[in-house]
């Protein structure tokens, strides 16, 4: 069986886990958002591959769902006590290693399709990791400035980090996805699956984004299987990170239904034929089969039961 999974960062490493256990030996293709990807202290940055790549490869800290297990903080101390802006974001000095060789690649005309395999190769994920494209893409988050009471445009790792997305945004601007093109195979990839799954990501920043490259959103709506997502929303809220400050401002409802209308029925020029949500939670989707299951990745058998049933959802 050939799987291919649209992803975000730790809720789409997570499940990406239990896609690999639900199906052991199928050949299974990770498109990976790159649109928080962001240059700090002169190093590349990508925090939703690195995610998958670090959790699938057994080096995750399993408590934050980011970032290294084991992880030290020396260069992010030394940084601090030179005064080196920014102060909000956190290098641990394992993770710095990867950076390193990722931008010493890039630097050296390695597209990032290419370094992410490279790096993959250390983690033996399992899977076949590829960014969204090679080119790069930044999501900006349009807020007011509280001190100035203007509008300005930051980087969505600065709206998420430093402000925790405590500034209202007014928009989502993925600078440079349009002039964006696919990675190499992941049009191929799509092509060929037997099953296409939308994880339970971020439905703007994450997968929004990775639909946004130019022929992606095409190619799910194109390709030879059924397509199946899974809610990022439970009981009307976000399960982990803020898809509830991002959904309105695209005026979509934070519940189940709501993302799932926003994706809509590949039937009628959306995205999906198959939607999963958490038991208990109601959801109509004109054209779509929605089915309630849970949705919780509370450990690795809930993981692997979320996968299961999204693959059954597939081969309907």
């Amino acid at each position: 069986m050939h799987i291919v999974v649209l992803a975000g960062g730790v809720g789409g490493a997570r499940f990406l886990r239990g896609v690999t256990a639900a199906a052991p030996g199928a050949r299974i293709t990770a498109v990976i958002n790159t649109g928080d990807d962001v240059t700090l202290h002169g190093l590349r940055i990508c925090p939703d591959l690195d995610s998958v790549m670090y959790t699938l490869g057994d080096g995750i800290d399993e408590d934050r769902g980011w970032g290294r297990r084991d992880e030290t903080w020396t260069v992010r101390a030394e940084l601090a006590a030179y005064g080196a802006e920014p102060t909000w974001f956190g290098l641990g000095d394992r993770d710095v290693a990867t950076h390193l060789v990722r931008t010493r690649m890039l630097d050296a005309g390695y597209p990032l399709s290419e370094v992410t395999a490279a790096l993959a190769d250390r983690w033996r994920p399992g899977v076949r990791l590829l960014p969204m494209s090679d080119q790069r893409v930044g999501t900006h988050v349009v807020v007011t400035d509280p001190a100035t009471g203007r509008t300005r445009a930051i980087h969505f790792q600065e709206w998420w980090i430093r402000h925790r997305a405590a500034l209202d945004a007014h928009r989502f601007v993925q600078v440079g996805v349009d002039d964006a093109r696919p990675a190499p195979g992941v049009l191929e990839e799509l092509a060929a699956a037997d099953a296409v799954l939308l994880a339970p990501s971020n439905p703007v920043v994450s997968i929004g984004t990775v639909l946004g490259v130019p022929g992606i959103r095409d190619a799910v709506r194109a390709a030879g299987s059924r397509v199946v997502g899974v809610s990022p929303i439970v009981g009307g809220a976000a399960v982990r990170g803020m898809a509830d400050r991002c959904l309105p401002v695209v005026g979509v409802e934070v519940s189940a239904e709501g993302v799932g209308r926003h994706y809509g029925a590949r039937s009628a020029g959306g995205l999906l034929d198959a939607w999963l949500v958490h038991t208990g939670d109601a959801a109509d989707v004109p054209g779509v089969d929605v089915r309630a299951v849970p949705l919780l990745m509370t450990d690795p058998e809930a993981t692997t039961a979320l996968a299961r049933a999204a693959l059954d959802a597939a081969r309907a």
